[in-house]
């Protein structure tokens, strides 16, 4: 198992410097990780340093509280992939969720998979803000509204990743689509365990410590 292939090697920190980001594309290049996912705001950058390379970039919409307007998340996922993303990571309305308003949630995600041509949108669905119900729920609306992933946890609300969530998710959506897991992946054992229960991508900001084996402090 080529484990790098699974992670979206992830600086999403709101003092990131250009350095940094220099250093996160440097590193993804040396250990072949799938993707960089960073903020729109470093999306052009990446694309320059990592062209030539397998690295895909991938930005976040609607980040990190999904309560942004439909139209918001439509227009910065416009631009995302004008200025070089391949991959999209919008959060869902949460409160929607909770409230039961269901149709909000499917528009809003279609709202950014109607724009998203050649890229991939995963949807992050917040699982330490839902009721296992709610996981299912989010699970399906982003099944009918045309995503192509669901995805965990933004790293910025409560707890990242457990692998019943990621079990859950799996048994909502099946093969139809992919299951990322991210926060709180900090080492090769966690990121084995969330691969055996269905995770099909991971988003980690250890992506190098996951590769070489070696335990990590970070939250995400």
């Amino acid at each position: 198992m080529k484990i790098e292939r699974y992670i979206d090697h992830t600086l999403l920190k709101p003092d990131t410097t250009t350095d940094d980001i220099k250093k996160l594309c440097e590193e993804a290049k040396q250990y072949n990780f799938f993707s960089v996912c960073v903020n729109p705001s470093h999306v052009e950058l990446c694309k320059s340093l990592l062209e030539g390379s397998d690295t895909k970039v991938c930005t976040v919409v609607g980040f990190p509280l999904g309560a942004t307007t439909s139209e918001v998340k439509q227009f910065e996922t416009v631009q995302a992939i004008r200025n070089g993303a391949d991959e999209i990571d919008m959060v869902i309305n949460i409160g929607a969720l909770k409230t039961g308003d269901l149709e909000t949630v499917q528009k809003d995600i279609e709202a950014v998979v109607n724009v998203k041509g050649e890229a991939l949108v995963k949807v992050i669905i917040e699982t330490a803000l839902l009721t296992p119900d709610e996981i299912v729920t989010a699970s399906e609306l982003s099944k009918k509204a045309g995503a192509d992933f669901v995805k965990t946890s933004t790293g910025f609300n409560g707890r990242g990743a457990s692998v019943e969530d990621v079990t859950l998710m799996k048994s909502t959506v099946g093969d139809a689509l992919g299951v990322k897991a991210s926060g709180g992946i900090r080492s090769k054992e966690d990121a084995l365990q969330m691969i055996e229960k269905g995770a099909t991508r991971l988003g980690a900001s250890s992506g190098v410590k996951i590769v070489l084996g070696e335990k990590s402090n970070s939250e995400y």
